[in-house]
């Protein structure tokens, strides 16, 4: 069942086992959860209120939840064990009999009863060597009436060539069932497909295993959680003769993939019915209709790469389409979930070539949309709505190259109305060339339609443009695309020392600047970092202090260049152990604590003021240098150099490490080591 290496050393004995198959992985795990019990128990998760039961991975285990549904833990035989009255577990194997009697013994007493009145018994109680996919008695319960009615009708030739399908005629473990893999069954030689998922999930014809690896006399028998039918069709026969998905094959003739639903492969379809076409504005409809490059995608993101039977999938899991971007295929319940909503309709419709899932809603990748539908989304709908009443919305529906800079939500405070300056900010929002955020670099100027040059800053943590960073993943449309932002732009209209000078809170700190002569250094191109404190910072100085320091141009100087930093650094760039040299020769000291940027501990009360040549934050306490850090092993004696510390240290180890190797040469086993030599 599984590959053992065993490891010996001193004083580790190591047993690695190797699970060969998912299956067995699960099974594997569920004998560990099951072994205090007794032995050959298994720990099984079974669905509340359901007859669902799973062999249990660690995921599930911790979570105790399939497809969304608490579960509980039941305790059962391994397969192939049971119980012996008056023992713990399940010491016994289970007798070995032939497939017919086995079929009664593990739950399949219905498939039994049908091989009594198929005239199948004899063959399957005689010699020979079979496998037996066998319909558990709720599967055969869960067929709708008509359907079982015509099968064990009197004419008996139909139900045993059904029977017949659920059989191949040799012995088939789980580890044999590979994923991908097909078998002759015993009905005009008709495959039965097989899947074997990465959860531990083993399926036939999408039905799944429940219980797998019952051995028989002649064979092997695994039950099976639903009745299978013959597959003859592939995904385009089907697609062709099915009514309710008309516009869809419609689609895939005009993209040129009818092809590809007629070769050999495993694909996964999410078939939008018609209704689920009609959903969609005629307008957005036609235009991708219309634009061959757009409807490819658009159908290629209703194909997954792998096949993926409803019953293989437990837990909301990113799957990769052939259109390049993940689907998040999940379960609620009894529903399959497409990015966590119930809107498959119709499960498990086998080709040859792959199943198909039918959908009542189109899912429209980005890549299909134009920059208006990439931004109709909740979290940057005020953006949205501002782009649209400032009159841009011929570069939101059209084919321009552009990029959006779409700012959350969060970032506009209280009402706002269309003003043109707001129109004037909106359209410089939005950039001239279509960009991705992967090729942006430090220093990079990006121009607006408005005619601005904005600045890109990379920073550790995040990527800027001028005080705006981006806040989420790029949405690359059909020719433009959307940067999601965490504030509004304000791109800079002057230097710093115009930033300055227009406002009020800042008329001491430009008096300051004009007597310290250094009115020039923030007009110039340097770009710089100003901590700038406001006409409170100054007032809170005591006013002797203030006076002396305005008298003394060259004290002053430093003070102000002690809140100048080298470099740019918007908001968006502070980590919590972000050093920033001034100009004075120090570094400062910055951080974030609760969206607050802090400078010396000092909180800043007003960020990014932005200029042609730098940045300003406003601060009202003057910054000061902190208080050097004392180190800890100076606190009790004599003040001791870091280096000689740090070196005293180092030898003390080495003598300790020579006393362990002196000890090590006299031992017992190292005198032998050396006679043997």
């Amino acid at each position: 069942m599984k590959t053992c290496f065993l490891i010996l050393g001193l004083p580790l004995v190591l047993t690695l086992c190797v699970a060969r198959s998912p299956y067995q992985a699960v099974l594997q795990h569920s004998r560990i959860r099951g072994r205090q019990h007794g032995p050959n128990v298994c720990a099984m998760q079974q669905v509340k209120g359901t007859n669902k039961k799973y062999f249990t991975n660690c995921k599930q285990w911790y979570h105790r939840k399939i497809c969304g549904k608490p579960t509980m833990i039941t305790y059962e035989c391994c397969p192939g064990y049971e119980k012996i009255p008056g023992e713990k577990g399940c010491p016994a194997t289970l007798p070995l009999m032939n497939i017919y009697n086995t079929l009664g013994a593990v739950g399949a007493s219905t498939t039994q009863m049908y091989s009594d009145r198929a005239k199948l018994r004899e063959e399957i109680e005689g010699g020979g060597s079979y496998t037996f996919f066998a319909p558990s008695n709720q599967a055969w319960a869960a067929l709708p009436t008509e359907i079982l009615d015509a099968l064990v009708s009197n004419v008996n030739i139909e139900l045993l060539n059904a029977l017949h399908y659920h059989m191949v005629s040799r012995r088939l473990t789980s580890e044999e069932l590979k994923h991908g893999a097909s078998f002759s069954s015993m009905y005009q030689d008709s495959h039965v497909h097989i899947h074997h998922y990465s959860n531990g999930i083993v399926t036939v014809n999408c039905a799944r295993l429940i219980k797998p690896d019952q051995h028989a006399t002649n064979g092997m028998v695994h039950v099976i959680d639903r009745v299978i039918t013959a597959i003859s069709n592939n995904m385009q026969s089907i697609i062709d003769i099915d009514d309710d998905l008309e516009t869809l094959r419609t689609a895939f003739a005009a993209a040129g993939l009818t092809t590809l639903l007629e070769n050999e492969g495993q694909y996964t379809i999410f078939a939008p019915t018609n209704e689920a076409f009609e959903k969609i504005p005629q307008e957005t409809l036609n235009r991708i209709l219309g634009d061959p490059i757009a409807l490819t995608d658009l159908l290629n993101y209703h194909i997954l790469k792998n096949m993926h039977c409803a019953e293989s999938v437990v837990s909301g899991t990113p799957m990769e389409t052939l259109q390049g971007t993940m689907l998040e295929v999940g379960c609620d319940g009894n529903q399959m979930t497409l990015n966590g909503k119930a809107i498959i309709t119709k499960k498990d419709q086998l080709g040859t070539n792959g199943v198909i899932h039918y959908i009542n809603e189109l899912l429209i990748p980005d890549s299909a949309k134009t920059l208006l539908e990439l931004a109709e989304s909740s979290t940057v709908s005020t953006a949205t709505k501002l782009f649209v009443d400032a009159g841009l919305s011929s570069h939101l529906t059209g084919s321009e190259a552009l990029t959006m800079l779409a700012p959350l939500n969060d970032a506009f405070k209280g009402s706002i109305k269309v003003t043109a300056n707001m129109r004037e900010l909106m359209t410089n929002h939005i950039l001239t060339t279509r960009l991705s955020s992967k090729s942006l670099y430090h220093g990079q100027e990006l121009e607006t339609l408005g005619g601005l040059k904005l600045r890109v800053f990379v920073y550790r943590n995040n990527l800027c443009i001028e005080n705006a960073c981006i806040a989420a993943h790029d949405k690359a449309g059909r020719y433009a695309t959307m940067f999601t932002v965490d504030k509004v732009l304000t791109p800079p209209m002057g230097t710093i020392m115009d930033v300055l000078k227009a406002d009020d809170r800042f008329s001491l700190l430009v008096g300051a600047i004009q007597t310290a002569g250094m009115t020039e250094l923030l007009n110039q191109q340097e770009v710089l970092t100003f901590f700038a404190p406001t006409n409170d910072a100054f007032s809170a100085l005591p006013q002797a202090e203030l006076n002396r320091l305005m008298r003394n141009p060259q004290e002053l100087s430093g003070v102000l260049r002690y809140h100048l930093g080298k470099g740019m650094v918007v908001s968006g760039g502070v980590s919590s152990t972000t050093r920033l040299e001034t100009l004075q020769g120090d570094k400062l000291e910055l951080g974030m604590r609760n969206y607050t940027v802090y400078v010396n501990k000092i909180a800043v009360n007003d960020i990014d003021l932005m200029a042609t040549n730098g940045v300003v934050h406003a601060v009202n306490t003057i910054v000061k240098p902190l208080p050097p850090k004392v180190d800890k092993e100076q606190n009790d004696g004599p003040a001791v150099p870091l280096r000689m510390a740090a070196t005293t240290r180092a030898v003390t180890r080495t003598f300790r490490n020579d006393d362990l190797f002196k000890k090590v040469l006299s031992s017992r086993s190292s005198r032998t080591m050396t006679r043997r030599q």
